[in-house]
């Protein structure tokens, strides 16, 4: 039974705890595969939602199926080109065609396409095109979809390098870096571009967050950078697997639903500190 939808002239007969229930729900989430969107994908799925994730590697779609149901979970997984409007519209195209709707769109896919300042200009026009002209292509195509179904939930998922600039001592002597200068470009126009999409979607009950996470720590973090980055958050520790599931479900739901042009920072405290 499909969970009850909220309305600008009232809730609903349900508890508290139900209207976190994404039971009925069909969900999307580009860029699937990483550290952050394979989280975010488990979480939906995990709350009862018809979960489709993408990626850009056709021959991985079986294998990450397979690993999602090795984790008790069915996740759809589709190829997706950001960068091509023509995939975009495929895309949703099927899944309106298998699923009847979309209730809700996670854009969590990013292309890596700079490594520093003094990189080509056609990297950055890259950049642009995929993680701006690409983002307004998703959002435009499935936000049309939820708003003429009368709801839905879209979640940015952003960074804590789109509210503050570099901080270059995190790096030092540490043979890498993560100051590139598109993702801040990106990530910092992602906030406003979310103010714009609830504005636009708004009155026919379509909602737009973003979630601004901190550091993420993996296998491939070295112990030295975690202890330094540690120091930075209020709660002493990078973010872990499952540190972004409570927030992606909450915005997702109908427990969220009067929160839209938000920004949820998910960071330990680092942008507060």
């Amino acid at each position: 039974m499909r969970a009850c939808e909220w309305t600008r002239r009232g809730g609903c007969n349900m508890s508290v705890l139900q209207s976190f229930s994404l039971e009925g729900k069909t969900a999307l989430v580009t860029g699937g595969a990483g550290l952050y969107g394979r989280q975010i994908a488990l979480a939906l799925a995990r709350a009862g939602a018809r979960t489709n994730m993408t990626t850009r590697s056709r021959e991985r779609l079986s294998e990450l199926e397979e690993s999602f149901g090795r984790q008790g979970v069915a996740v759809a997984a589709h190829e997706l080109d950001q960068e091509l409007e023509e995939s975009v519209l495929e895309l949703r195209d099927r899944l309106v065609a298998v699923h009847g709707r979309i209730d809700i769109l996670v854009n969590n896919a990013v292309a890596r396409t700079m490594g520093s300042w003094d990189d080509p200009l056609e990297a950055f026009d890259k950049s642009m095109r995929i993680n701006a002209t690409g983002l307004f292509a998703v959002t435009r195509a499935f936000g049309d979809v939820m708003a003429a179904e009368g709801s839905g939930s879209i979640i940015n998922i952003g960074s804590i390098q789109g509210m503050v600039g570099p901080d270059e001592w995190l790096y030092k002597d540490m043979g890498f870096h993560g100051c590139f200068p598109d993702y801040f470009y990106h990530k910092g126009g992602m906030l406003n571009f979310t103010r714009f999409v609830a504005s636009h979607y708004g009155p026919r009950n379509v909602r737009c967050n973003c979630i601004s996470p901190g550091g993420l720590a993996s296998h491939r973090t070295p112990d030295a950078f975690q202890a330094r980055y540690n120091e930075r958050t209020m709660l002493g520790r990078m973010a872990g697997e499952e540190d972004l599931a409570g927030s992606v479900v909450f915005l997702s739901s109908d427990a969220s639903a009067y929160v839209t042009g938000a920004n949820l920072p998910v960071d330990g405290g680092y942008t507060a500190k």
